[in-house]
């Protein structure tokens, strides 16, 4: 389907999305029907939106003691008193569609936060209200597009072309806000499509781990996603779709890659050397860059002995084969991170047999909706009840990410052998082990191999696939030594025995410490990035720039991944707003570029390794793929989500060199 031929509609979506059938208007004649609608809906998020039309705050207080903070969110509300919301919403909603009552105002202060706190399950600080407010605003234009101090004239904006590499998701926000602003922009994707890992990434079973009403850019909600952790076909077509309906496709030169990016110290500018799919090559300048190719798109085969002697199908799930039949073979897979935990689920059932060999296991928890279709009712409620989408997000915002925060967090007084960190880690440890043992039973030979033995929150936690209910398969087989070599038969171990195996599966990452490689990209007089940073250990200020690489952003760059929870659109998005401020403060000053300060820079980077080695993935003995091999955390970020969004919501000029 050719979608590049539909007309930008700016940001309209924000407040209704894209789902059919019929609105408040419609059902306003039928108190039955509307109250029909909202049965399907959930009921603590119908509570605010009650909360926020009546200001009936002592509802608050009967329903908080029945909504569950993060780890376990849900509500329990009493029937009786899901009834009395939705009965109440209902008439509401009717005098809504009538005329015959205004939307509520946006609640402030001490009523937001209590507010927040009733959605949260737990006490909410008052460092939210601002973020949250501004997150509940259903006005155009979006808050968090850029608007110019003054309008430059279309002659200066012509003369700042800027080049963004990658159309996948942080790509796709990048080139949505330029041309929102009137900056001309050209997109350069290797792949034949946007969507970044979503379209590179196909294997049985891929699919996000962030609900998708998280999981999805603020200004260009999906009210219709079929269940509320979609698989990767419907996740690729958002982003396709968000790149066709704001009319970026145009900009997107397809099938190229970019090999090298150079800063011109004479002409303040760089020069970007792209290769095309036939192998030509050609240059093109931009005024500003913005790095928008991730750090998951770098397949990492492990170093194992013979890897290259298997006679069988050996593939990364990154790097998938379609044509690949895995029924009734004899199948090895070497990882049990997040897509081995997808695939080992999808394909055991059609295998002769499958045999996981596992380096150190993960945590793993519940979620109730991690199989469940959005029912019509929570679609309806998402589309047309006004701010009910909003607090929807703030509630899967509050337990995917900064409500766990506090759990990551070294107490140096708290001693229980390793096994957590704090009380808080301690109980969270303690849910997770109860699950384990209902899966498996007390006494099963497996919960030794599948508990881990570092504190939870050390590895991405992973929600469960039906992973406990594979492991007991008949066919399947968890194997916990060490793999001493591969050969043409199978795989070795190194207690001697020889597995047989037709096909090889590595769901084994990806080289997430190349930052930016393998482009080169040379900054003020000649200096190259790489060889700034040194071996695996890339920093940037905010994660975004490096001194002496002026009018060069990165998005999702060093330090700001997500490893605890949280959602890596928030995080693009919070660079987007930063970069494209930081474009304006150089635009309208007349000048040509920005700069940070190297002492800026420096003092970033401290304060992040200061407060990682407060944190759980620094803890003692523990190993992850976010440090290097100096032991420096390199990939996450560690800041609650509401203090990266404060940190990026202005741009200080005296930080940076504008020139």
């Amino acid at each position: 389907m050719n979608k590049g031929d539909q007309a930008a509609e700016g940001t309209s979506a924000r407040a209704s999305g894209g789902a059919s059938g019929p609105g408040l208007a419609e059902l306003a004649g039928d108190h039955a029907q509307m109250r029909a609608a909202l049965d399907g809906a959930d009921a603590a998020t119908l509570l605010l939106v009650l909360v926020q039309f009546t200001g009936d705050h002592d509802l608050l207080g009967r329903a908080r003691p029945f909504i569950a903070g993060p780890m376990n969110y849900h509500e329990t509300m009493p029937e009786v008193l899901r009834a009395e919301i939705r009965d109440r919403l209902t008439a509401i909603l009717i005098e809504c569609a009538e005329g015959k009552r205004p939307l509520p105002p946006i609640p402030e202060g001490d009523a937001l936060r209590a507010m927040l706190s009733t959605a949260a399950g737990e006490d909410v600080s008052e460092d939210y209200t601002a973020m949250m407010r501004e997150d509940l605003d259903l006005a155009e234009p979006d808050p968090r597009d850029m608007v110019w101090h003054t309008l430059p004239a279309p002659a200066r904006l012509e003369q700042f072309p800027v080049v963004i590499i990658g159309g996948g998701m942080s790509g796709v926000c990048a080139a949505i806000r330029l041309k929102e602003a009137g900056l001309p922009f050209t997109v350069i994707e290797k792949n034949p499509a946007v969507g970044g890992s979503w379209y590179e990434n196909f294997y049985p079973g891929c699919g996000v781990d962030t609900p998708n009403h998280f999981y999805s850019y603020s200004f260009f909600p999906n009210h219709d996603w079929s269940h509320f952790f979609a698989k990767r076909d419907e996740l690729w077509t958002y982003f396709e779709d968000a790149a066709d309906h704001y009319g970026i496709r145009d900009h997107i030169q397809f099938g190229t890659e970019v090999i090298s990016a150079i800063w011109s110290d004479s002409d303040s500018d760089w020069t970007l050397t792209l290769r095309r799919a036939g192998g030509t090559e050609e240059q093109i300048k931009a005024k500003a860059v913005i790095s928008a190719v991730g750090v998951l798109n770098r397949p990492k085969l492990p170093d194992i002995a013979g890897r290259d002697s298997f006679a069988g199908k050996a593939l990364h799930t990154a790097q998938w084969d379609n044509d690949f039949d895995w029924r009734g073979k004899r199948v090895g897979m070497i990882g049990t991170g997040a897509s081995g935990q997808q695939v080992g689920p999808t394909i055991a059932p059609d295998v002769a047999s499958l045999t996981i060999f596992q380096r150190s296991p993960h945590w793993v928890v519940p979620n109730p909706n991690y199989f469940a279709e959005v029912s019509d009712g929570m679609k309806w409620a998402l589309a047309h009840i006004p701010f009910f989408a909003r607090w929807y997000r703030f509630q899967l915002f509050w337990a995917f990410a900064d409500g766990l925060h506090a759990s990551l967090k070294v107490d140096p007084n708290w001693d229980d052998g390793g096994k957590s960190i704090n009380a808080k880690n301690a109980r969270h440890r303690e849910y997770m082990v109860r699950y384990l043992r209902s899966k498996l039973g007390g006494n099963s030979p497996l919960l030794d191999k599948v508990t881990p033995t570092y504190p939870p929150y050390g590895k991405r936690i992973l929600i469960d696939n039906n992973w406990f209910e594979t492991l007991q398969r008949g066919n399947v087989d968890l194997e916990t030594g060490r793999i001493a070599r591969i050969v043409p038969e199978g795989i070795e171990t190194e207690d001697g025995r020889r597995i047989e195996l037709d096909a090889i599966i590595y769901a084994t990452g990806f080289q997430a410490s190349k930052v930016l490689a393998p482009m080169t990209i040379r900054g003020v007089g000649g200096k190259d990035l790489h060889d700034f940073w040194g071996p695996d250990d890339a920093t940037a200020y905010l994660g975004t720039m490096v001194p002496g690489f002026p009018n060069f952003f990165m998005l999702m760059g060093p330090n700001t991944g997500l490893a605890h929870g949280g959602n890596v659109i928030f995080i693009t998005e919070c660079q987007v707003r930063f970069i494209m401020a930081a474009l304006r403060t150089v635009i309208e000053q007349d000048a040509h570029s920005a700069d940070v300060r190297p002492e800026v820079h420096a003092a970033h980077v401290r304060e992040v390794d200061a407060l990682h080695a407060g944190m759980v993935w620094t803890h003692k003995g523990l190993t992850n793929w976010y440090r290097n091999d100096q032991g420096r955390v390199f990939a996450l970020l560690p800041y609650r989500l509401v203090d990266y969004w404060k940190m990026t919501r202005t741009f200080v000029p005296e930080e940076y060199t504008i020139a």
